[in-house]
């Protein structure tokens, strides 16, 4: 079958947070949102046919997950590199709680624990609310867009008392796919000083090649035994408000710790029509995300060829992994609210100030090329409109 990434879909005025909360985020509803990470794209009809299957059942009370739940979730993974135990397979209603539960459970007041700023903004949210210290380690950006992990500064900082290091792989915003030499090196370093990795995986379905995911967990049985993995179709499928999210350890402290969380919160049921659209989208949706991660690197080589044509002062790369693009607006020679006013105010443009994700974001944007091409079109064309009466 073939899917129809072009067809506009109209979200306004259905409680859609991307395109009906600008009001509150923006300060005006009058612009195109090009924000959070969520698609534009219709919800495939493998899911929307569950979904309807179940509908016809009248009754909607408590509920039980099968067999086939589990499976679907073994099967995805393991055709992606990563043999699970479904015995070890917990729940939670996403994966932003997830990060906030993990933080409460292995971690108390006061305790260190590590982040590559910049990077995705709840991540701090989750540290900064639970009473923890939050040690950064900053990515080191070659120039050309392409960020590395300092090692030396990861070590420093791990071995200065850190309890925890969240994870996120592949990165948002920066897009990088960590190799399996970079990946070895973390986990090295992470057990040489008993931390504990908290790996949020939610963007792993989402790369490009020649890229490649590695689960971290699945490299060897000691990183595993140190890790609790994250992750969800709500990015691969845009079901972040279905609430369906996979917690995974093999070290069964870690485990067990967080599946009593969940249970002793009465977090853990989820609901039927989550549990439903997960198993759909990990049996079924192969194609579909072949088909979608194609549209979405056409995506990526329109506004990278669009912006060295037409505005060369904003320099951006073709991320390795996520469907979000990382704009340097550094040439501009505006201030970072300035950046942001100017888009919002000018070009009638909603994206994510880059100093929401840490420092380093200061004169960056998050631009979600998860849209219909003609929106991406017409936010350029938007875009370089305003630059040229800006110039005039």
């Amino acid at each position: 079958m073939i899917y129809n990434f072009d067809e506009i879909v109209e979200r306004r005025n259905t409680n859609c947070e991307k395109w009906d909360n600008c009001i509150d985020r923006f300060g005006t509803n009058d612009v195109l949102p090009l924000w959070v990470a969520d698609m534009d794209f219709k919800t495939p009809d493998f899911i929307i046919n569950a979904l309807k299957r179940r509908l016809e059942h009248e009754i909607f009370g408590y509920h039980i997950r099968p067999k086939s739940f589990y499976t679907a979730v073994h099967d995805w993974l393991q055709r992606r590199g990563w043999e699970i135990d479904t015995n070890k397979i917990s729940f939670s209603p996403g994966v932003v709680p997830a990060i906030n539960f993990a933080v409460n459970i292995f971690t108390s007041p006061g305790d260190k624990i590590l982040i590559n700023t910049p990077v995705y903004h709840p991540f701090m949210y989750a540290i900064n609310n639970a009473g923890r210290t939050m040690v950064r380690s900053s990515l080191v950006n070659s120039g050309d867009g392409y960020y590395t992990i300092d090692f030396d500064d990861f070590e420093r900082k791990l071995s200065d008392g850190v309890k925890m290091f969240i994870f996120c792989s592949p990165h948002n915003p920066v897009g990088r796919v960590w190799t399996l030499e970079e990946l070895t090196k973390i986990g090295e370093l992470c057990l040489k000083y008993n931390v504990l990795i908290v790996s949020d995986e939610i963007h792993s379905d989402l790369v490009f090649k020649p890229h490649r995911h590695t689960y971290f967990a699945s490299i060897s049985k000691d990183f595993a035994m140190q890790t609790i993995t994250f992750v969800a179709p709500s990015k691969t499928f845009n079901l972040a408000g279905l609430f369906s999210s996979i917690i995974y350890s093999d070290n069964p402290d870690i485990f067990n710790k967080f599946n009593s969380y969940v249970n002793r919160m009465s977090i853990g049921c989820g609901t039927v029509f989550g549990d439903i659209a997960l198993e759909a989208a990990y049996t079924y949706g192969e194609d579909w995300l072949n088909q979608l991660l194609k549209y979405l690197e056409k995506n990526f080589e329109y506004v990278i060829a669009f912006l060295e044509k037409n505005i060369p002062k904003i320099k951006t790369v073709k991320p390795e992994g996520t469907y979000l693009m990382w704009l340097n607006c550094s040439e501009l020679g505006m201030t970072s609210d300035e950046i942001h006013r100017f888009m919002v105010s000018k070009a009638g443009l909603a994206m994510n100030p880059g100093k929401i994700f840490g420092s380093e974001g200061e004169l960056y944007l998050r631009l979600n090329v998860a849209t219909p091409r003609s929106n991406l079109e017409k936010a350029m064309q938007n875009m370089l409109g305003a630059f040229k009466e800006y110039e005039k």
